[in-house]
């Protein structure tokens, strides 16, 4: 197995850009105005008659130019929309009105003269149409100036040599484990994402990493996966501290934890910090809705399968500082364990995310409280849908926003999901047994 740390090999740097003027950004298209600059003029000489402006045609074309004098050539606007040609002999007509702004391209310029013509004025701007995301990942360079995420706490010590399986940190004063999973063929100069998965209740690292088929997906997929160990502090009965009865210090050693691991990983390897998520099960989903609430400054995504928030058992709903794109999963109305509900509990999580605009993701399995039934895709892991939503979001899109509004959902993404609160189709077909490990 290859492995390349930071230690060797240094870190490298990434240029952001600014806005949604993505033109040098590779498959994003952004619906913005076509500009125009004026031509130059031509050599003199006598007037013609004026010729006839043209409208520019709408969609992704620029204006069409006007027409010039009696001999005067139309020049038809492309993406870039250039401007009209005039009439030779004769003074140009004026350009003509671009149609609506369709997908950006380069400025146009003005039409070039005649001979003995004046130069033909440019088309007017094309009005802005509504930017689009398309064919966006994290492996899509940044624009200039785009949001970046703030750089890890500091870690209080010297952060532990990092190996592939079972790793121990020092965080809160004690020794935690947790199991590290990467590709086992890193490549020099290669940044990868990194997703912090948090297992159910009365489970492990090794259940997620197993059952999750994680080191298969992090060699396809190509990421980081940092994978703890709940804490045997008796103050979290339930695993993760989410609930009404867990004092607020237990909530702060366990984003502590999160703060330590992210700092200790990004330190030792190439690392996409603008791609981090949060990624629960359960007990895992309930903490994951908390670990946003109070981290959604490093968070690009987040995803909760059978999770949710405002349910008696479940601590209040914590508003993120940023929105936060978000998969919303759970196994419809008899998804409960122990007391809790969780389709109560996760339609009132995506009543927040729909109230304060977040993009998301609605899945409904109906399968009740199991493991979700992924379809992998041929030669694919068993979760490569799951992954992709997060591999799909990198922290600098802007609010509200996702590349499955301008390119639909993915084929591996499963049919009983859908964009929105409310507009999955409940699964359909036989299910495993329901499995509330309590």
């Amino acid at each position: 197995m290859t492995r390349i740390s930071k230690r060797a090999t240094g870190r490298a740097t990434a240029g952001w850009a600014v806005g949604c003027a993505l033109l040098g950004l590779v498959g994003v298209s952004c619906g913005g105005d076509t500009t125009t600059s004026e031509g130059t003029a031509g050599s003199g000489g006598t007037a013609g008659a004026a010729g006839n402006s043209t409208a520019g045609t709408a969609g992704t074309t620029g204006g069409d130019g006007g027409v010039g004098g009696t001999a005067g050539t139309a020049g038809s606007g492309a993406t870039s929309g250039s401007g009209a040609m005039s009439g030779s002999g004769g003074t140009a007509g004026s350009g003509g009105v671009a149609g609506a702004g369709g997908a950006a391209g380069a400025a146009g310029t003005g039409g070039a003269a005649g001979t003995g013509g004046a130069a033909g004025a440019a088309g007017a701007a094309g009005a802005a149409g509504a930017p689009t995301f398309s064919g966006v990942s994290c492996a899509s360079p940044p624009p200039p100036g785009a949001p970046t995420p703030p750089a890890p706490k500091t870690y209080s010590g010297t952060c532990p040599v990092l190996v592939s399986g079972r790793n121990t940190i020092s965080s809160g004063g004690k020794d935690r484990e947790f199991l590290l999973i990467f590709p086992e063929d890193i490549q020099p100069g290669e940044q990868l994402p990194v997703a912090f998965l948090w297992h159910w209740l009365n489970a492990s690292a090794n259940s997620f990493a197993t059952k999750g088929e994680v080191q298969a997906a992090a060699n396809q997929q190509r990421f980081i996966a940092i994978i703890p160990e709940a804490d045997d502090n008796a103050l979290n009965v339930f695993t993760w501290p989410y609930t009404v009865a867990t004092p607020s210090a237990a909530i702060q050693t366990e984003l502590g934890l999160f703060d330590d691991l992210l700092s200790c990983v990004s330190q030792e390897f190439e690392t996409n910090l603008s791609c981090v998520s949060s990624i629960g099960v359960s007990a895992g989903a309930l903490w994951t809705v908390v670990l946003t609430g109070n981290r959604s400054e490093y968070l690009s995504s987040a995803i909760v399968l059978s999770g949710g928030t405002d349910v008696a058992q479940v601590k209040s709903y914590v508003k993120p500082a940023r929105k936060v794109p978000e998969l919303v999963l759970w196994g419809g109305p008899a998804d409960q364990c122990v007391t809790i509900n969780f389709q109560t509990a996760s339609h009132n999580l995506e009543q927040h995310l729909s109230d304060d605009g977040h993009f998301m993701l609605e899945c409904v399995h109906n399968c009740a409280h199991t493991e979700p039934p992924f379809d992998p895709p041929s030669g694919g892991s068993k979760y490569t849908g799951l992954w992709q939503f997060w591999l799909d979001h990198p922290y600098w899109l802007p609010a509200g926003q996702s590349p499955y509004l301008s390119d639909g959902i993915p084929a591996a993404t499963p049919e009983w999901c859908a964009i929105g609160a409310g507009n999955a189709t409940p699964r359909t077909g036989m299910c495993e047994p329901a499995d509330c490990p309590f």
